[in-house]
């Protein structure tokens, strides 16, 4: 009789709940590592080339802690609280690039954003593991972030249209969005 391996983590679903738990972003290059071992070459590279494209040469990384009272506002936006102590972003003049993890529906979505004036100059998904709502990559999608901003009760100033079979990534998009310019608030660009 074979044993059931279905409550049993399969390699890759295991290094994400323990990106998840010891620090998310922040050891980014460690999840890439393992990627590339695996013989994936384009998530390797995934964040450096966003920066690039973003800043050319990018700047070095700044730290965000985030506070207690910090923490309080992202679980707001969240739903949760984010599962770090400080967060990296490259800062270069007025713009400010984040590169953030939000669960979809069972995995991290990996997402950077652009932020210049308080406004979303750019969103993209940089990794994206689940097996439904790729859909969440395609340019049409991630163009409706261009220009919103946070309004006053957190809420991202313009409407996002939903994409049906990719709900959850939808939504996760949105809140790793208005996470990306609570930030840039708090750090002030």
């Amino acid at each position: 009789m074979r044993p059931d391996r279905s409550s049993k983590p399969d390699g890759r679903r295991r290094r994400v709940l323990l990106l998840l738990a010891f620090g998310g972003p922040a050891l980014l290059p460690f999840w890439n590592i393992a990627a590339a071992a695996e013989g994936s070459a384009a998530t390797l590279s995934a964040t450096e080339r966003f920066l690039v494209e973003v800043f050319g040469t990018p700047p070095k990384p700044e730290v965000v802690w985030l506070t207690p009272a910090l923490q309080a506002r992202i679980q707001e936006t969240l739903g949760h609280p984010y599962r770090q102590a400080r967060l990296r972003y490259w800062r270069a003049n007025d713009t400010v690039a984040w590169i953030l993890d939000e669960i979809g529906k069972e995995f991290p979505i990996t997402a950077g954003f652009v932020v210049r004036d308080g406004k979303l100059q750019d969103a993209r998904v940089l990794i994206y593991r689940e097996s439904r709502g790729g859909e969440i990559q395609q340019s049409s999608f991630l163009r409706q972030f261009d220009g919103a901003a946070l309004a006053d009760d957190r809420h991202l100033t313009q409407r996002i249209d939903g994409i049906t079979g990719a709900t959850m990534s939808v939504d996760a998009m949105q809140r790793m969005a208005k996470t990306a310019l609570l930030l840039t608030a708090r750090i002030g660009s």
